[in-house]
């Protein structure tokens, strides 16, 4: 007998550098967020969708749960993530293998008491087996309604097993997005998704998280996408660095940001990028607003 079709969503949650977006991408099998070693690089919410023969699965990633730093735009990210919970059929909570502290258990508080819950621990490509063993008994017995699933994300390892696991919760009902869909996403937000990724990749600790990339002007001209983006900074002194000596390092973040680009729309990218300076930024709520942040 043929299994009836399953579709629903499912809100990846967890604290910064967890690997949320990895895993997102992992699991779509397509690069869709952005994902760098420094924490907190997501700052938006995103759908990845991937569709089988019976099941969509309509993944939520949404930004890490800031527990440390206050600020405006850190309470609205905080704030997007608490709505991403509300209107999903499954909660993902994601952790790291070996590690589950404060941060993680003020993740757990927010986590609705009867939604269904799939505990997964990543990162286990990191740890021992002697190390990992003890630490999913731990997570079974601290979180006893949870399903654990033990993943790497930069892996792949136990994705069909995540898979399979996060389709028996799903509701039995048609697929809400034609099949070919991966993101609810346009190609505007995407590129200055993939520039804001190489300021996190290929500047130091401070600047990216002072700044915020506008696309200015966004034309579609059959296989070419002619793109003009500037990169918003708080200080004089930031814009400095990230246009590096004669223009250098401007230049590589544009290169790097315009090969992803290419690789994901399919056809060949025009870019230009400017930096400008916006002091205050990301304490400016109508700001924040302009530059694409939801202020709800």
């Amino acid at each position: 007998m043929k299994e009836a079709f399953r579709c629903g969503t499912i809100a990846i949650v967890g604290r910064p550098n967890v690997g949320k977006s990895t895993l997102l991408n992992t699991l779509v099998g397509q690069k869709l967020a952005i994902t760098s070693r420094k924490p907190q690089t997501t700052r938006h919410r995103l759908l990845g969708i991937l569709t089988t023969g019976d099941t969509q699965y309509i993944f939520v990633d949404t930004p890490g749960f800031q527990t440390e730093h206050g600020g405006t735009l850190n309470r609205m990210l905080n704030r997007n993530v608490q709505r991403s919970l509300q209107d999903v059929d499954v909660v993902m909570w994601v952790v790291e293998a070996g590690v589950l502290g404060p941060a993680d258990y003020k993740v757990a508080a927010l986590l609705p008491d009867k939604m269904p819950l799939v505990l997964v621990v990543n990162k286990i490509d990191r740890v021992s087996e002697a190390e990992l063993l003890p630490f999913l008994q731990r997570c079974g017995s601290e979180f006893e309604r949870a399903e654990i699933v033990p993943v790497s994300a930069e892996q792949g390892r136990n994705k069909d097993e995540l898979l399979a696991v996060l389709r028996k919760l799903l509701p039995e009902q048609p697929a809400i997005y034609p099949e070919d869909e991966l993101t609810d996403r346009n190609e505007r937000f995407l590129a200055a998704e993939f520039i804001r990724e190489k300021l996190f990749r290929l500047l130091g600790d401070e600047v990216p998280y002072g700044s915020a990339v506008v696309i200015d002007q966004f034309k579609d001209e059959g296989n070419l996408r002619r793109i003009y983006a500037s990169i918003i900074v708080e200080k004089p002194g930031q814009k400095a660095i990230v246009i590096g000596k004669g223009g250098a390092k401007l230049k590589e973040i544009a290169t790097a940001a315009r090969l992803d680009m290419e690789k994901l729309f399919g056809c060949k990218v025009y870019l230009e990028v400017w930096v400008k300076v916006r002091s205050g930024w990301s304490e400016n709520e109508n700001l924040l607003r302009s530059f694409g942040y939801d202020a709800g």
